[in-house]
């Protein structure tokens, strides 16, 4: 049996959250970019669940931006999809499992622009929400004509010019817009990408202002862990006991936090926030951002390295080994936690990281560190090149998990083969992918230099990192011996040296 409107009665209400027929008729209010689990686990789930309780009211139109592929996956269901979230929550198992109702349509940009653009005409549809991945808030200077643009700022641009026409410009009828890429800023940088491109576009002054002051882009952080659609052995098990089959069902955590900044005309936009613990929206969202970029974000990236090379696949597995597990707890509430550069109260920091703790020790979420590696070398610069720099100008020393993390790095990023300008390493005779944009560029350092010379160019590439790592007291040294340690007698070994205070710097 297939998941469909059809087939709900058919499904057994005792164990999964079902929405009622009354909900498939509920306006049209939100306008999403984005088709992926993440999103779809993360901000449809709050509308569902606001809807299920008769808070909010509304349905999303989503529509899919990728040149190939269409909705028929979607439409086979009806849009209908089921999360499961399953973990620790105190200690304890707690399982949800819900069937999503919460997305009316499906949209294909390609194909159906002009339906999308129908619903700029829509009173009732008044938020936007995006989830492009980071690459997807970047500006390309295009004209907006009939067709649908190529980026997606430039969706959204040619969305509110026929949202401003529709309504003749009408203040009341701008769009609250809450991007969920994970960039710093997110809104800020998106509304400074939309009125450029806008400018570009020679687009009239009365229509610039009405874009600047009566749309309100909202910056947003989102934090919660979503492998997606399980393996087919695991979603096979679970659709049985289910019930039926999904081709869009996703897994979860149970953890979510969506924080929006915003004030209380924010607030009454975005009803769903007020039966939804997760969400939380405040004027300022500093203090959410710096705790999870650092302590969760910042965590994972000196670690996946790490723990990858140790030989854990999974986070799980490396957090419940007791050498590595208080080795990655130490580096949280000794390390990271200190260095965090934002004023925030101690107690806070400290719940915050014992929550991580608890989240990367979930038993149900199949975390894999090698995903985490992707893109390394941008996360390393963005996450945790301030905690190195403040935990160095607090304590004069380099910290010692910290630069284990970055010892690490820099030996995954050592490619052994290169094939069609996909690169990999070798550890343990195995090979695995090294995806990050400046894997070529490693690939050459590794061949030019020895081990020492590796360790002096990637530390003295300000074109990289925007600074001279050298410069950091004791870094190079403390990295180069890690380095050295680590291709000697492995991972596990600077590890269990560090947890054991052997390591002397």
């Amino acid at each position: 049996m297939i998941l469909s409107k059809h087939n709900l009665p058919s499904i057994n209400g005792e164990r999964i959250d079902l929405p009622q027929q009354d909900i498939f008729s509920l306006p049209e209010k939100v306008l999403q970019f984005g088709t992926g689990v993440f999103i779809r686990s993360f901000a449809d789930y709050f509308i569902d669940k606001a809807n299920k309780k008769g808070v909010f009211n509304g349905r999303v139109v989503v529509i899919k931006s990728t040149s190939n592929g269409d909705s028929r996956e979607f439409d086979t269901q009806d849009s209908l999809y089921t999360v499961c979230s399953k973990g620790l929550e105190n200690g304890k198992i707690k399982e949800e499992i819900s069937i999503n109702a919460s997305i009316s349509r499906v949209l294909v940009a390609g194909s159906q622009w002009n339906d999308i653009l129908r619903c700029a005409h829509n009173p009732e549809m008044k938020i936007i929400i995006s989830n492009t991945t980071e690459v997807g808030i970047q500006l390309v200077k295009e004209k907006i004509g009939t067709e649908a643009p190529s980026s997606f700022p430039g969706k959204l641009l040619a969305f509110l010019l026929e949202r401003y026409h529709a309504f003749d410009g009408s203040a009341a009828h701008g769009m609250v817009v809450v991007p969920a890429e994970l960039i710093p800023d997110n809104g800020t940088k998106l509304k400074q990408i939309i009125l450029e491109l806008a400018r570009f576009n020679e687009v009239e002054e009365k229509v610039m202002v009405w874009l600047e002051e009566h749309n309100r882009f909202c910056n947003s952080l989102v934090d919660r862990i979503v492998p997606g659609k399980p393996a087919q052995p695991e979603l096979q098990k679970i659709q049985d006991a289910l019930g039926y089959t999904d081709g869009l069902l996703s897994v979860s955590e149970l953890f979510s936090l969506w924080a929006i900044e915003g004030d209380e005309a924010i607030k009454a936009i975005l009803s769903f926030a007020q039966i939804n613990n997760g969400v939380v929206i405040e004027n300022n969202i500093d203090t959410y951002r710096e705790l999870k970029l650092r302590l969760l974000n910042g965590t994972h990236t000196f670690n996946c390295g790490l723990a990858f090379l140790a030989g854990f696949n999974f986070t799980r597995d490396a957090m419940l080994d007791k050498q590595y597990g208080a080795f990655a707890a130490n580096m949280m509430q000794e390390e990271i936690a200190a260095a965090i550069p934002l004023d925030i109260d101690k107690e806070v920091k400290s719940n915050y990281a014992h929550q991580v703790i608890e989240r990367f020790c979930n038993p149900y979420i199949d975390h894999q560190w090698i995903s985490i590696t992707a893109q390394f070398t941008s996360k390393m610069k963005m996450r945790n090149l301030p905690l190195l720099k403040r935990y160095v100008e607090l304590h004069g020393k380099s910290p010692e998990r910290m630069t284990a993390g970055f010892a690490a790095y820099l030996l995954f990023m050592k490619p052994v083969r290169v094939e069609n300008g996909r690169y990999f390493g070798k550890v343990n005779e195995m090979e695995y992918p090294i995806n990050d944009d400046a894997a070529a560029w490693f690939h050459d350092c590794w061949q030019q230099h020895d081990v020492p010379g590796v360790v002096n160019a990637v530390l003295a590439n300000v074109e990289l990192w925007g600074m001279d790592l050298r410069e950091l007291n004791g870094f190079a040294d403390a990295v180069l011996k890690n380095l050295h340690q680590m291709m000697a007698s492995g991972v596990m070994q600077v590890v269990n040296a560090i947890e054991n205070k052997e390591m002397v710097f």
